[in-house]
Parts: structure tokens; sequence; C-alpha cells
């Protein structure tokens, strides 16, 4: 089976989405065959918006997988936690059902990218968080944080969370993109090293910038070696 690996946030909004399809569009340049997948998408309908904008940062069209739902086995139109969205839908999330998408996924792919919804302890039903599921599926972490006011309590909180379930972090996305004091940036940046490799995981910390940066400026997104 290919490797699974998880990409949550410190909070909704705050460059999952972007970091996974940078993360995928890297991938591929590699020769790998990569799919990202999203574990459930609240506040639209249809194919998940996240998905869509994957693809495009990837520079594919949508995919087979997406079409069939594999890759979203859930989209509610309700922008809220995905247990609520659910029961308004008069629906229940089932993990299993994730599960076996995602298993479906990595038999035909070298990576699967799972982008979770909002952060670590977000309720996919009343009864299982996300990082409940992450923990009983033994994915390993990738956490996206930034330097924004806040970011510190919330970024060292997921951190202790992922160590105290055994949950290896594989490293950190710091995302750049918001106006932030370069004096608040640089200590946050130092505060996050020291925190991942005194949690024991690795002290990789990849710098996220807008997406402009990568498409219309050509920098390349330095984060293979998060996958090694």
């Amino acid at each position: 089976m290919c490797p699974v690996i998880c990409i949550s946030g410190i909070d909704t909004d705050i460059g999952k989405t972007v970091a996974t399809g940078l993360m995928a569009r890297a991938l591929l340049s590699q020769g790998h065959s990569v799919i990202t997948q999203k574990v459930v998408q609240t506040g639209c309908s249809g194919i998940a918006d996240d998905l869509i904008h994957h693809r495009k940062i990837m520079g594919i069209a949508l995919l087979p997988e997406d079409l069939n739902g594999l890759t979203c086995p859930y989209v509610f139109k309700k922008p809220c936690s995905p247990h609520l969205a659910a029961e308004l839908a008069q629906e229940t999330i089932n993990p299993e059902k994730i599960t076996r998408a995602t298993k479906s996924l990595s038999a035909s792919y070298d990576y699967v990218l799972l982008e979770g919804a909002g952060g670590l302890l977000v309720p996919l039903t009343r009864e299982i968080t996300f990082i409940d599921y992450l923990q009983q599926q033994g994915y390993p972490l990738i956490l996206v944080s930034s330097p924004r006011l806040g970011s510190i309590n919330h970024t060292l909180s997921a951190l202790e969370l992922a160590q105290g379930r055994g949950i290896e972090v594989k490293g950190i996305i710091y995302n750049n993109y918001a106006d932030c004091d370069d004096e608040i940036r640089r200590d946050s940046r130092k505060v996050f090293t020291s925190y991942l490799q005194k949690y024991g995981f690795s002290s990789n910390l990849v710098d996220l910038e807008s997406e402009d940066t990568y498409f219309k400026q050509g920098k390349q997104f330095d984060c293979l070696h998060l996958f090694e």
C-alpha cells in the first residue's frame, strides 16, 4: 500500500488546500503518481471545492476518482463542522467509508495526500474527532501553521496532542502569505522548530508563500524532504 499522509492545520483557512495542492504538484514533478483526497467538505455541493483547487494547482483536469466521489466521500452544503453539516443533511459520517476510499486510491497511486477539515479536534461525528480517526489509521501528519497572532499556542497544542496520540509529525508548513510583523515571523519559526525537536519529531519547516510566487514567479515549493 502506498504512503497516505495527512495534511491538517491549526485552524480553518490556514492554507491547507494550497499546501496540499503544491505538495502534490511537487511530487508529480518528480515522476510520482499522486492523488489528493478530502476527508469531508462542507460549504459546497457536488465535487468538493478543495479538490477542484488541488487539481488547478497540480495543472491537471478533474480525475475519474473526483467525478465518482472517491476522493471526497462526504460533501455537505452547510459551511460548518462536519458532524453538524451531516446532521443537517440527515446523514451520518461513517469513518469506514472514508477508509475504504483511501485504500482504493492507495492501490493505484504512489502517494495519497489526505487533507483534513479544519483542525485536529474537529468532530466528524458526535463521538469521533478528526485526530481520533487519524490515530486509528496511523497516518503521519504534516501540520500547516502561520506566524499570525495566536498561532504559537495553537501550533504547540497540536504538536503536543499529536505526540500524546503517538502520531508522527513529518514537519510544519509555515504559511507566510498573510501580512505579519517580521520579528514575530522570525521568532515563531524558531519556536516551532524548537518544539518539533522537543516532541521528538523531524524539525522540517517549509515556508509557504502566495500562489503567485509559484506560478507567476516560477518559484519551486521546496517540500520534497517531507516525504523522505
